[in-house]
């Protein structure tokens, strides 16, 4: 039976503007998927905990992030959420990737997220900003090369590449760029 899309209500609200969110594709499923495992097995028996599209309340709106960490357990309640996560990962599709960029970062920056990543399943790339004096920095700009692509460069900028990424939170977390896009 397929599903009717029809039902599919998801609606973030962001500076009293209503934001309707389409149901997402197969590829923002499988990497989503690969975070939340990712981060499920490093955090088990931690403080912080991941949610995956767990509505989030903050000053000025509600949304509904597609991962995110929170270390700080007061902030868990029944109904999602209350306050900054630690970490906030937001998945592009076609229809959210400007409102991911710009409405969502402001937002997020506003509120105090420490580090905040936006993933492009079709560039698979991550943009990782982390928050210094309360504004957004990028931090880094990881990409996910193909076999073919890495033997096409050469020594030095094989040496410049990162293959994975750092999560700033934890001094021993890092993230091969292969295991967010893994079957993909």
């Amino acid at each position: 039976m397929l599903a009717d899309f029809e039902e599919y209500d998801r609606t973030e609200v962001i500076d009293g503007v209503e934001y309707q969110m389409s149901p997402p594709n197969m590829s923002h499923v499988v990497i989503r998927g690969n975070i939340d495992r990712i981060f499920a097995s490093y955090l088990k028996g931690k403080r912080c905990r991941a949610f995956s599209e767990a509505g989030l309340y903050l000053e000025n709106g509600f949304l509904i992030p597609d991962v995110m960490i929170v270390c700080n357990r007061d902030k868990i309640k029944a109904d999602g959420i209350h306050g900054a996560p630690d970490l906030v990962v937001e998945i592009l599709s076609p229809s959210t990737g400007k409102k991911d960029r710009s409405v969502k970062l402001k937002t997020y920056e506003k509120a105090g997220v420490k580090e905040y990543w936006i993933v492009s399943p079709k560039a698979k790339s991550v943009e990782v900003y982390k928050l210094q004096d309360g504004h957004y920095e990028l931090d880094e700009l990881y990409h996910s090369l193909s076999q073919e692509e890495w033997d096409m460069m050469d020594e030095k900028d094989r040496k410049k590449m990162k293959l994975s990424l750092k999560v700033s939170l934890y001094d021993d977390l890092e993230i091969s760029l292969r295991d967010i896009f893994e079957d993909l």
